[in-house]
């Protein structure tokens, strides 16, 4: 079988088994070398070692660890983070963390490394804030799509209130980690859970009395966003970015957006937006970003990108401003 021909989700199974063989045959000698190497760092920093998988957690940690921590990302800028593959150095540097930042289920390979290392301290984002099912108003399966794989919506940093839920979690494991700066990683929490207190006052506002309440996406990253803002979501793809939706999937997309009035297809910052501007075209409709927020560009951080997400909701479903 040609790696054409293999489902998306089935070859990040496969380069992921590729990955951790290959972790494994550095061996452990070499892994105890990369564990005591960052100890050594870490004493002479005297920094908290944070690892987190991805942009939204790497954010959450660096704000409320302030000056008395390190983060590394696992996830570059620019990499979509479904498709991540950990080197055997990235491997080594879970296990020696002081603190892992990780969100299960969202990208196999943490897990897996996490599962394998077992870290000093981690802060697990899910246990912060339970999932919700992903649901959308073409019924997936109905089509004649696979869509086993696909459960709850991983985005909940998309609504700031579950985000800072997420915010006080990891500033407890924050303060277990390192009790003497307790109080700064507390203070650091309530001054961004403040801001996104803020941030969601602005949605709210921003967001009442539009003209219309259904958001067409390229893939259903914004069920957490559209549940916590009264707005409908359809999308083009499930869960899964990389997923081909079927001949029946895109036809009752069509048949909903014209049904509802819909303007703009959203397309996303490190997804392809072939198939969303194809639609458009197909429509008559225009198209615009939607950030799922899960790496930003330089220059942008999460509030900066979750305000140009606002404007263009607004744009779209014609709010009063």
């Amino acid at each position: 079988m040609s790696s054409r021909s293999v489902p998306p989700r089935h070859r990040r199974r496969l380069r992921l088994a590729v990955a951790l063989l290959a972790a494994a045959a550095v061996g452990t000698t070499a892994l105890a070398l990369t564990t005591n190497g960052s100890a050594d760092e870490r004493d002479a920093d005297g920094k908290v070692q944070v690892v987190a998988s991805f942009y939204p957690l790497a954010y959450l940690a660096g704000t409320i660890g302030g000056d008395h921590v390190d983060v590394t990302g696992l996830t570059a800028p620019g990499v979509e983070p479904h498709d991540l593959e950990l080197t055997p150095k990235q491997v080594g540097a879970v296990g020696a963390a002081d603190l892992v930042v990780y969100l299960k289920g969202f990208q196999p390979a943490v897990d897996t490394a996490v599962a394998q290392a077992h870290p000093a301290h981690v802060a697990e984002a899910g246990a912060y804030s339970p999932p919700v099912e992903h649901a959308d108003s073409a019924e997936e399966g109905h089509d004649g799509h696979d869509h086993a794989h696909e459960g709850a919506d991983p985005h909940l940093w998309l609504d700031p209130t579950r985000y800072a839920l997420v915010a006080n979690g990891v500033a407890d494991q924050l303060a277990a980690t390192d009790p003497a700066h307790a109080a700064d990683y507390r203070a650091n929490a309530a001054a961004l859970t403040g801001k996104l207190k803020s941030l969601d006052a602005d949605y709210r506002t921003g967001l009442a009395g539009c003209a219309r309440h259904d958001v067409l996406t390229s893939h259903a990253a914004f069920g957490y966003l559209a549940g916590a803002y009264g707005l409908h979501q359809l999308s083009v793809s499930g869960l899964d970015p990389e997923a081909e939706p079927s001949a029946a999937r895109l036809a009752a997309i069509k048949q909903e957006a014209r049904e509802h009035g819909v303007t703009t297809v959203f397309t996303e910052t490190l997804a392809s937006p072939r198939l969303a501007e194809t639609l458009a075209r197909e429509l008559g409709l225009k198209t615009a970003v939607l950030d799922p927020i899960e790496g930003v560009t330089h220059g942008n951080d999460y509030f900066s990108v979750m305000r140009a997400n606002l404007t263009a909701l607004q744009d779209a479903l014609g709010c009063a401003k």
